[in-house]
């Protein structure tokens, strides 16, 4: 596909997840979002009516962090959360699938679980120019590349708008094996994106070539603005990946 710098900047999820954010930090995190155009922010839920209020009027969303980080917490907890999130504003969800019920192979749960908070989200885009769209955390680092495949089939069934690599809170992040992995298993119709330990252009660009066509980082900045040199020293404006 052919990126502009602009395209390359619309693939980024702009992220601040930290425990101690403060209001300042959620405001310099808008504030950034709109100077570089970024897709969306990804903050926890609770920072959802912030966030929403000060980037209004703009077309970067709001993204709410569910079950955040360790998704151990009831099916209905969870859709709750992700309901409370859409009312204070939040535009996109991402949620942590239960790990505990994935390991124990317990697929029926796991596929609930998907298909509640999914339907929330298109429950909550009935009569919305957009849709909100769910995304699928698998947190591959603690899990097997045949439960990750099993994961793939089951949301290929849901189809939510997205599956992603990872919290960016455990043992490991985003691999360029998980994304062509994912890519590779998941329907042509959900999407998916690379989240966790992406502080490199380099890295970024590997992920979109592996099939990514979401980012999600606290480096979008210094990612960007790297693109940006390289693109001026070759003269170019706009890359093939």
């Amino acid at each position: 596909m052919h990126y502009t710098i602009d395209n390359l900047a619309r693939l980024v999820d702009h992220t601040n997840l930290h425990a101690d954010a403060t209001e300042a930090d959620m405001e310099k995190l808008c504030d950034e979002a709109r100077r570089y155009h970024f897709k969306m922010v990804a903050i926890n839920s609770g920072q959802s009516a912030r966030c929403s209020a000060l980037l209004a009027g703009t077309d970067i969303h709001t993204g709410a962090a569910i079950g955040f980080p360790l998704g151990q917490m009831s099916i209905a907890a969870k859709a709750f959360e992700t309901q409370d999130a859409i009312e204070n504003g939040a535009n996109e969800i991402d949620y942590v699938v239960n790990l505990t019920e994935v390991k124990d192979g317990n697929w029926t749960y796991v596929q609930d679980e998907m298909e509640q908070i999914v339907n929330v989200c298109r429950a909550a885009s009935e009569g919305r120019e957009e849709p909100i769209p769910c995304k699928v955390i698998f947190e591959n680092c603690l899990l097997t590349d045949d439960e990750k495949i099993r994961l793939c089939e089951i949301a290929s069934e849901v189809k939510p708008a997205f599956i992603k690599t990872s919290t960016g809170f455990s043992t490991g992040g985003a691999t360029v094996h998980d994304v062509r992995l994912m890519r590779e298993h998941v329907c042509p119709e959900v999407q998916v994106k690379a989240a966790g330990g992406i502080r490199t252009a380099d890295a970024f660009l590997d992920m979109v070539r592996a099939g990514a066509t979401r980012i999600g980082c606290s480096a979008g900045i210094p990612i960007i603005e790297e693109l940006k040199r390289r693109f001026d020293a070759e003269g170019i404006d706009a890359i093939e990946l």
